[in-house]
């Protein structure tokens, strides 16, 4: 059986409607106000980025591996190793991101080229392309969703409150949350960089429980993007998986016999320390696209697409968000309404829409490591406003003591 993953999300929740400046915006007002070849992605523009981005990977491993171990003064080669890792970092990670353009169906018009090489780019960053693309869309279909988003759901009161062992009632009563400590605060936060992506794909952290098919397992990947079988998917997916898995073993095997080769610490100074930075910023873009001081979730009875996919901020990461990552981080919230428009048109569609939307646009063109720190003290648990018609109901971020690291992962819907 063929799945198609790359349907609009608004083609099947219905697209829902939010207050504009001067009227009711719809998702068809939107469209119409965006250039029509925004939608069409481009053979000869895709390519270039494809084999752009294979150039600078491989100029960038070619001069680590010829020119690092002949500097000869022991620190400046250690500042060498760790600056190439940085830059193949953002490189691997732009590289990601067009796998991710894949998943999406606009990185080509062809099908089959799509997931051809989204599973090529991914499986050789250790991604499982298929399960990740199924997961995925459905992030896309039900984003700020409490009820069924597949990416940092944060968890209500009574779980707040249950991890920090005191009551509902103890936890609303503090008017004014102390923080951590800033070097146990920065702790959390390289936590989260590191276990965050790995942990998502093992045992879908993050995720609601209402994103599973099914009842959530108890067994080991039972919920897991590894297996085939798990509550993720159904069982008519099971094929596409398998398929994903295989590329990861077809890359773990090539990076043992590259090990074996080469060397353990040759490949993890030319891959791993990459692959890390290529972690961090999956999980950072993701964080910071979906959480903010200032953006709300909701519960499925006041959720409509458009509501979800406008609680998303753009973010600005600069030189390299524009050209090592693709525009990923800046423009996220035209990615959310139309996921097929190919990231050399996100800029053009996003100032298309944003008259349309006005105050219902969000950005925040601030430091980038700034904000990590601040939505991470300021977001750590959701309560609902005072609104009596739940149907207009909405979810705000709370600040709050930073869990201690023995919880239960499962419960820490944040990290």
């Amino acid at each position: 059986m063929t799945l198609d993953y790359t349907s609009h999300p608004a083609e099947i929740v219905g697209s829902g409607e939010v207050k504009g400046v001067k009227k009711m915006v719809t998702v068809d007002d939107l469209r119409r106000a965006i250039p029509a070849y925004c939608f069409k992605p481009s053979y000869i523009k895709s390519l270039f980025f494809l084999f752009r981005d294979l150039l600078v990977i491989s100029a960038f491993g070619t001069a680590a591996w010829f020119y690092i171990p002949e500097i000869q003064y022991t620190p400046a080669r250690y500042v060498a190793w760790v600056f190439y890792g940085y830059m193949q970092g953002l490189a691997f990670t732009g590289f990601w991101v067009l796998g991710h353009e894949c998943g999406h169906g606009s990185f080509s018009p062809s099908k089959l080229l799509n997931n051809s090489l989204g599973w090529v780019i991914h499986s050789s960053l250790m991604t499982p392309y298929f399960a990740w693309q199924s997961t995925h869309r459905r992030h896309h279909i039900y984003a700020n969703n409490l009820a069924k988003d597949h990416n940092y759901v944060p968890p209500q009161a009574e779980q707040y409150a249950k991890v920090l062992g005191m009551s509902t009632e103890q936890l609303e009563s503090l008017d004014e949350m102390t923080e951590d400590a800033p070097l146990a605060a920065f702790g959390r936060i390289v936590m989260q960089q590191l276990l965050g992506w790995p942990m998502y794909l093992f045992n879908n952290i993050t995720a609601s429980a209402g994103s599973l098919y099914g009842k959530q397992s108890e067994k080991l990947l039972g919920n897991s993007h590894l297996n085939p079988w798990s509550t993720l998917f159904r069982p008519e997916e099971a094929h596409l998986m398998i398929a994903s898995d295989i590329g990861l073993f077809l890359t773990a095997s090539g990076l043992y016999w590259a090990g074996q080769n080469f060397g353990v610490a040759s490949i993890a100074l030319l891959y791993g320390q990459p692959y890390l930075w290529l972690n961090h910023w999956i999980v950072a873009i993701t964080y910071l696209h979906h959480t903010h001081p200032k953006l709300p979730k909701y519960q499925a009875e006041a959720w409509t697409f458009m509501k979800g996919a406008l609680a998303t901020v753009d973010r600005n990461l600069g030189w390299s968000g524009k050209h090592m990552l693709h525009n990923i981080a800046d423009y996220h919230v035209i990615h959310h309404l139309f996921s097929r428009i190919p990231h050399y048109y996100t800029k053009e569609a996003t100032e298309a829409i944003q008259p349309l939307l006005g105050e219902q646009y969000h950005e925040d063109r601030g430091n980038f490591n700034a904000a990590m720190w601040d939505s991470f003290n300021k977001c750590q648990w959701v309560k609902a406003d005072d609104v009596e018609d739940e149907k207009e109901r909405a979810y705000w971020f709370k600040a709050g003591p930073i869990p201690p690291p023995e919880s239960d992962m499962k419960k820490r819907a944040w990290i």
